[in-house]
């Protein structure tokens, strides 16, 4: 569908050699008239530390398009080879993390978040040879090309180009006291993404600039906000993967969230969590600070400084709450309470390893009545969505070898100098809770597990009936009210997400030349609010396979047919992204 922002649409009966057409040019193997291609230059803050220059090394900007609407799309190639900036790399990109990408985009639009788009995938027979987990076991991938899609892929990292040389990494941008291309990327910038604010301040170059800053600050934060609501982890949030106006950019190891956990960390390669998923809020804010010193002196730092601390915080905590209303059906009223009803609930998540999404999705159905065999029954739904024994010794297996742990705790209080360089007092306090959870988890029963949630649950439904009863006392029809409730509860909490055993299950039918997946998925994700026909059909085979299977070739089969808003299977728990 992205494509149609294009003008690119095909009737059926062409579509064939249409795309044929398309995947020449959207593999780079044919230009497009007009096209000029060239690599973005960029810097960034990597994990916090200044990388110096980067730049596009596997992605190719090839031109402007302008849509049939009349909005100006710039498209890129992602993985069609090296560029000027792909250092000791091939400039290639693989069908296992194109897939991700291509999904994700899509899957974030349909979701209402602002993103940049998708709008093909090809791949290809050529190989390369990737280390997957950097373990020292590569093996080849067919090379893929995605064609990205977005108003802009202008970062904060664009502006820090201009950065002197870093007290902390020695390292600088390359085009220090350039002020004039800083002032032409501004101008370019503010009047085409931002043309109200040139239109408003056009006599006066700093009032514009604040404007701007003050502007990419709130967009950022309602961003975040957007993420945060729906489980949403980026993984590498460094300044050169944050948009200049405001998108979600560059899909790389993201993950959305299974079971709740605020320090989910969806990057296997963020060995200090600093991308964690309630970090993100912080970090992004971080970012802005550097894109202020950047800005310098086109924008003086003690205005954007004040802009960022008046602003941020504010914007980030009111869109989250809108957003987190929506999810809870709360639409009569505004109460000072509902910050604490939210923080309660994923308090609750937490302690029973609730699925995030699963639950949101089921808070719909709970009826305000006392009927208490119907609290019953709904109690026996959340719970389902609760995390097993087992998946919690998964969760809370230890990651250390007892020696290697003892030998960092020595080390912390005889060495600390030395402790630093090589852990963090944090790491080792998770894994010593991570150690007591396990033990304590060896002798809890299922039974004893169940009737734990059921009380904490029971706690928090109790105050979430209450704040429900103040809704209906404030209106004249209960029943008109109840039926605005679910129908906003419904477009604001997915039934769908891009889970990542679901990407992992396409991924692996691609890689064995069976596209449909992909295209399954993809059908999902456009409508994640909706009850899908091609997952009723799943469910009701997966329910007769599960009747009559008795051959390992059924489970195999089941495990690729589990439903697309199932809970993750256990095996998922394997899975790392890096």
């Amino acid at each position: 569908p992205a494509l149609a922002l294009l003008g690119l649409e095909a009737p059926a009966a062409e579509r064939e050699a249409a795309e044929a057409e398309a995947a020449q040019y959207f593999s780079g193997n044919r230009l497009l008239a007009g096209s000029e291609p060239a690599a973005h230059c960029y810097c960034g803050h990597q994990f916090g530390s200044f990388a110096g220059q980067l730049g596009d090394g596997a992605a190719m900007y090839l031109g402007e398009v302008l849509g049939p609407r009349g909005e100006r799309w710039e498209i890129q190639l992602k993985g069609a080879g090296l560029t000027p900036f792909s250092r000791q790399a091939d400039g290639r990109k693989v069908l296992r993390s194109s897939i991700r990408e291509f999904l994700c985009s899509e899957a974030m639009f349909h979701l209402g978040i602002p993103t940049t788009r998708a709008g093909t995938c090809v791949t290809s027979d050529s190989k390369v040879v990737r280390d997957v987990f950097y373990d020292g076991n590569p093996k080849s991938e067919r090379c893929t090309v995605v064609l990205r899609i977005a108003s802009t892929f202008i970062r904060f990292g664009s502006f820090e180009i201009f950065k002197p040389t870093d007290e902390y990494t020695g390292r600088k941008g390359p085009s220090v006291n350039r002020n004039d291309i800083r002032i032409q990327m501004l101008d370019y910038v503010i009047s085409t993404f931002y043309p109200e604010i040139q239109e408003a301040y056009s006599d006066n170059s700093i009032q514009r600039n604040a404007a701007f800053f003050k502007e990419i600050t709130k967009r950022t934060a309602r961003l975040v906000a957007e993420w945060q609501c729906v489980g949403f982890c980026h993984g590498v949030l460094n300044t050169d993967n944050m948009s200049i106006v405001g998108l979600t950019i560059d899909y790389g190891p993201f993950g959305f969230m299974d079971r709740y956990d605020p320090e989910h960390i969806c990057n296997g390669s963020d060995n200090t969590g600093r991308y964690a998923y309630n970090k993100q809020p912080e970090i992004c804010k971080w970012n802005l600070g550097k894109l202020a010193e950047a800005l310098v002196p086109e924008l003086p730092l003690e205005i954007s400084e004040l802009i960022l601390e008046e602003e941020y915080d504010a914007e980030f905590e009111k869109h989250y709450l809108q957003k987190m209303r929506k999810k809870l059906g709360l639409i009569q009223l505004e109460l000072e309470e509902d910050s604490k009803l939210v923080s309660e609930l994923l308090e609750t998540m937490h302690l029973t390893g609730g699925d995030f999404t699963n639950i949101f999705y089921l808070l719909s159905s709970f009826s305000v009545g006392s009927d208490p065999s119907k609290l019953e029954d709904f109690l026996e739904d959340l719970t389902s969505q609760c995390a097993s024994v087992e998946e919690l010794k998964v969760a809370f297996k230890p990651q250390m070898d007892p020696r290697q742990l003892s030998m960092m705790l020595m080390l912390a209080q005889s060495n600390p100098q030395l402790f630093a360089l090589i852990g963090t007092k944090a790491n080792i306090n998770k894994e010593l809770e991570r150690i007591e959870q396990f033990s304590k988890l060896q002798q809890l029963t299922a039974a004893d597990l169940l009737s734990r949630n059921k009380r904490h649950w029971k706690e928090w439904l109790e105050k979430y009936r209450v704040r429900l009863q103040k809704e209906i006392e404030s209106v004249s029809d209960a029943d008109a009210w109840n039926t605005d409730r679910v129908k906003v509860m419904n477009s604001n909490n997915p039934k769908y997400i891009l889970r990542n055993y679901i990407a992992q299950n396409a991924i692996e039918a691609a890689e064995n030349g069976d596209f449909s997946e992909v295209r399954n998925v993809l059908k999902l994700l456009e409508n994640p609010f909706q009850e899908a026909e091609c997952f009723r059909e799943v469910k009701e085979d997966v329910e007769e396979e599960g009747a009559t299977a008795t051959a390992p070739a059924c489970a195999q089969e089941t495990r690729n047919r589990l439903s697309y808003c199932s809970k993750p299977p256990l095996w998922a728990s394997e899975l790392c992204v890096t």
